[in-house]
């Protein structure tokens, strides 16, 4: 029997398909959409800057439905595949103003205001000039001339009127949209705001100018919304707000993050942004080490930056933010990270590239050469080589109007792609798995149920379960565990696809868990026996040539999965993550192109891919006591315990060799913890609090180096990659101060304080929401491995 677990199409058929959705009026069980949700023209002040001069809204509606428009440097550009609907999305900050500013015709070329803002001529030095400027305004600085509603209502009337032009229900829907572009400090806290219905908009949008604070923002939408005016907000690029867009304890203005927080930003923030040019937000690396693919587009990176800061990397991206959501949850009670996914472009050129063999640069004259974006010539900070093609928003929705697809973003029935129309859809049910024996739900690639063959599986689909974006239902009595249909066919102008995921994430005793299953591939390849993780597919890209071949992966991949490791007391999320075949980056193509080596600094292929939004299961209050949470520093200061001061805790452990167990996983592990380390190690990795740095910390500090950490090893969130510093010998830079042991990851300090409690010692990381989860073992100068006492400590 097959073990691929796909059905085998023909490109027809899937056209066909395609075709016949299109021509259907309204489908109840949903057909796929494409669009995009970020994309700036020449009325927004930076595009301008960069040379965007010649298109509007009304041209990039245009492109978006297929007709091709002109590059800013002057050369046509089309889209690859037609979308299905859009919304442009300028500043408001200033939105119109330089363009009307360099007009001669107009009003604003007289004001004396506007003179900062008016290009003498196009030299390198004028345009810098004029940019500077430009940030000063975006960042805040108000101009009250330049702010007057004949100017700033003139030109979001007309946005307005541009997207009425362009909207053709069942055809091509066209969102009145914008961007509130906040940006304190230089983190990038951005959103992408949609109304509903562009009859019932403002005057003027709401902008940084009147307030960059997030909650500001939601209190102005739901403003809006009283009157009647239905809107939503899209987070981008978390991955450059430097740690701030995804906070669990204050926000950037210094408010709790509490139940009110969590209300007022899931009803206003439905979705955020996983992917774009600049970069993917999904994970990293450093947050998720056992996962192959996490390195996807990472672009490290704060805009302008003037003061050199290394971005955070705890707070911006979305699984960890997913993975901490539960944990509030599970902690506190409310949750404000019950997001789905989408992904768009952040194009400043009206137009935007979506595919590797047509990338044409996001930023105007600033990378609309292939000798510019190859050259790796930097502007604003950025190489252009590292960045990527343009990202799009999937939706699941009855038909292509207005009101379905933003139903469809509100309820979170969406999925983003990397660029290909891959079409992806996860339901989780209880009842999904019926007929398959445990045998064949541990190893679900042996068999699949015949429901989900049927050309009907969607309507069962829907009827026993939820779709993405859902909350599974109360579950059956017992402890079953749930299972999940998952599909994915792929566009059918792109790779075929390699394999469908499920990224799962728990939470328990303050500490959260993810974990990555495979759960559908092409081909014949078996699963790891120990792992579960499925080989590598194979590439057939041809480096020097920047092609590749169709000759392996699926067409379509389709399965039912159920989670062999549920555990009915925590609370989880799941979401999907199709793969395609590897196939060559553009910077491989273009260097090809040139006859020159691809590039060392960016990958030379790239496995495009698409990801659903989650599907979360919170347990009954009754079920959860059943997790039988861990002790919290509140229960043990009541038992007696007191907190080891500077001194007691450096006798503990520096220089020294102590075991650690963390007693919610029954990991144990040791850490050298060496006073050798460089005077300055710390300096180099500031933290949020500079006040940490003292004069004391001189003799306080040093190198740490955890050993007897595997690869499997079930190591809770934001503990870096300890499996490959155990196995290399990586050491860690570490201080103590106040009582507490500080270890940096990405600039983020992560403080362990440890309890005396009889004797034994305890030790609560900063980050686990007030439980102490590991003990603490000093150091044992002679250990035999073969004594049945000291077994727990292998």
């Amino acid at each position: 029997m097959n073990r691929t677990k796909f059905v085998a199409c023909s490109y027809a058929l899937l056209l066909a398909s395609t075709s016949l959705a299109a021509a259907q009026e309204r489908n109840p069980l949903r057909d796929a959409y494409f669009g995009e949700t970020h994309v700036h023209t020449s009325y927004s002040l930076d595009a301008w800057l960069f040379g965007n001069r010649m298109t509007d809204p009304g041209d990039a509606y245009k492109y978006f439905k297929g007709e091709p428009i002109k590059h800013p440097l002057g050369y046509d550009i089309r889209i690859d595949t037609p979308l299905d609907f859009a919304g442009v999305t300028d500043h408001s900050e200033y939105v119109g103003v330089v363009r009307l500013a360099n007009d001669p015709g107009s009003a604003i070329n007289k004001m004396s205001a506007a003179e900062p803002l008016i290009l003498k001529n196009n030299s390198q030095e004028e345009v810098s000039r004029v940019y500077l400027y430009a940030l000063k305004l975006l960042a805040g600085e108000k101009i009250k001339a330049l702010l007057s509603p004949e100017i700033a209502h003139t030109v979001w009337g007309e946005n307005i009127d541009f997207a009425n032009k362009a909207n053709e229900p069942g055809k091509f829907t066209a969102f009145c949209s914008y961007e509130w572009t906040s940006m304190p400090n230089n983190m990038n806290l951005h959103r992408n705001v949609f109304f509903k219905d562009c009859a019932h908009v403002p005057a003027a949008p709401f902008s940084a100018l009147d307030s960059d604070i997030p909650s500001d923002l939601w209190k102005w939408m739901d403003d809006q919304r009283s009157q009647g005016n239905d809107l939503l907000a899209i987070s981008h690029n978390a991955n450059l707000s430097d740690g701030r867009m995804y906070p669990t304890e204050i926000d950037v203005n210094g408010r709790p993050i509490d139940r009110a927080y969590a209300e007022d930003r899931m009803r206003n923030e439905p979705l955020i942004e996983i992917k774009q040019i600049k970069g993917a937000s999904e994970t990293h690396p450093l947050l998720s080490p056992t996962d192959e693919f996490a390195t996807y587009q990472i672009f490290t990176y704060l805009l302008s930056n003037p003061e050199g800061r290394i971005p955070h990397i705890i707070g911006s991206y979305a699984r960890q933010a997913l993975k901490d959501g539960l944990v509030l949850e599970d902690t506190k009670g409310f949750n404000p990270y019950k997001f789905g996914f989408g992904a768009a472009s952040d194009s400043h050129n009206t137009g935007a590239p979506y595919r590797q063999d047509n990338f044409f640069g996001g930023h105007a004259s600033l990378d609309g050469t292939i000798e510019k974006r190859m050259s790796g010539t930097m502007f604003a900070g950025m190489d252009p080589r590292l960045e990527n093609p343009a990202g799009l928003t999937g939706v699941w929705a009855e038909e292509n109007t207005r009101e379905s697809i933003f139903n469809a973003m509100k309820r979170k029935e969406t999925f983003a792609v990397s660029g290909p129309h891959i079409k992806v859809r996860v339901f989780g049910g209880w009842n999904y798995a019926e007929g398959q024996t445990a045998d064949q739900r541990h190893d679900f690639w042996k068999s699949t149920p015949d429901w989900i063959k049927d050309r009907d599986w969607l309507k069962a689909a829907y009827a026993q379960g939820v779709p993405m974006g859902g909350d599974l239902t109360p579950p059956p009595a017992g402890d079953k565990p749930p299972a999940f249909a998952v599909w994915a066919v792929k566009d059918p102008t792109s790779g075929n696809l390699d394999r469908i995921q499920i990224v799962k994430g728990w939470a328990k005793s303050g500490q959260s868990f993810e974990k990555v299953f495979d759960v559908a591939w092409a081909g014949d390849r078996t699963p790891d026996k120990w792992t579960g993780v499925v080989p590598p597919i194979g590439s057939t890209v041809d480096l020097e040539k920047g092609t590749y071949t169709n000759s392996i992966g699926a067409v379509e991949l389709k399965s039912v999965w159920t989670d062999p490791e549920f555990d009915q007391s925590t609370p989880a999320f799941y979401y999907a993550r199709v793969l395609e075949i590897p196939t060559p980056r553009w910077t491989t193509i273009q260097a090809a192109q040139l006859g020159i080596a691809p590039p060392d600094v960016a990958p030379t292929t790239v496995q495009e891919r698409a990801w659903s939004s989650p599907i979360w299961y919170t347990p009954a209050p009754e079920t959860h006591k059943l997790a039988k949470a861990g002790p919290t520093v509140d229960d043990i200061k009541k038992a007696g315990a007191v907190a080891l001061d500077d001194a007691e805790l450096k006798a503990l452990i520096v220089d020294k060799t102590p075991w650690l167990q963390n007693n919610v996983t029954g990991t144990k592990f040791r850490i050298t913890y060496s006073a050798s380390g460089t005077a300055n190690a710390t300096q180099t990795l500031a933290p949020i609090d500079p006040s940490y740095f003292t004069s004391k910390l001189d003799q306080n500090q040093g190198q740490a180096l955890a050993d007897n950490v595997g690869r499997q090893t079930l190591m809770p969130s934001a503990t870096g990659d300890a499996a490959a510093a155990s196995y290399l010998g990586t050491p860690s830079p570490y201080y103590i101060n106040d009582g507490k042991l500080v270890t940096v990851l990405a600039g983020t300090p992560i403080e362990v304080t440890a309890y005396k409690l009889g004797d034994k010692v305890y030790g609560a990381r900063s980050n686990e929401f007030g439980y102490v989860n590991y003990e603490i073992i000093p150091e044992i100068k002679e250990l035999n491995p073969l004594s049945p006492g000291n077994a727990v400590l292998q």
